[in-house]
């Protein structure tokens, strides 16, 4: 099965939508003509991102592994995107894959983020981008054996993320790297 298969792109999580609006936005799939709702000039993501959020989001790049603000977080709540605050993950679908980067088994909602096919550093991947403002996230891996609903592991960067605590939830949590 090609790496854009229905396996990919028809995961999300299995709980209610906190934004039903965002249901159906940019419903990613290779070569969608949808553009991001977000669409900012340059200058004002360099002014509005610090330098690392700049370089992942806005140009592909990666955090260290196990350096990132998320990557051990056990904390309840909803992951948005640090560029332009869509909900993108949940803590329900945030699992340990131990790889040193968030690791979640679905997106939130269908549309929330979008696909591309990634041939960069010589490798087939899926780049998992924001649906809403185009930023990058990270990858989206098939097949490696977690016991997860979906066995798949969206590898996020913790800088292209903010975490919104649930209600009663801390922050932040004593196992957060540092």
């Amino acid at each position: 099965m090609s790496i854009f298969g229905n396996n990919i792109f028809g995961n999300k999580a299995t709980h209610a939508v906190a934004d039903p609006a965002a249901e159906g936005r940019n419903a990613g799939a290779e070569g969608q003509s949808e553009q991001p709702t977000v669409n900012k000039p340059d200058a004002q993501w360099r002014e509005e991102l610090t330098p690392e959020e700049y370089r992942v989001l806005r140009q592909a790049g990666t955090e260290r592994p196990y350096t990132g603000e998320y990557w051990d977080t056990h904390t309840a709540g909803v992951y948005q995107c640090r560029a332009c605050g869509t909900e993108l993950f949940t803590s329900n679908e945030k699992f340990d894959s131990h790889c040193g980067w968030p690791s979640f088994w679905a997106p939130l909602a269908e549309g929330t983020v979008r696909y591309i096919h990634d041939r960069t550093m010589g490798m087939d991947r899926v780049e998992v981008r924001c649906g809403t403002c185009d930023s990058h996230l990270g990858h989206v891996f098939d097949g490696e054996g977690y016991g997860t609903p979906t066995d798949q592991r969206y590898c996020i960067n913790s800088v292209s993320l903010r975490l919104v605590p649930k209600d009663g939830a801390e922050a932040a949590d004593a196992t957060t790297a540092g």
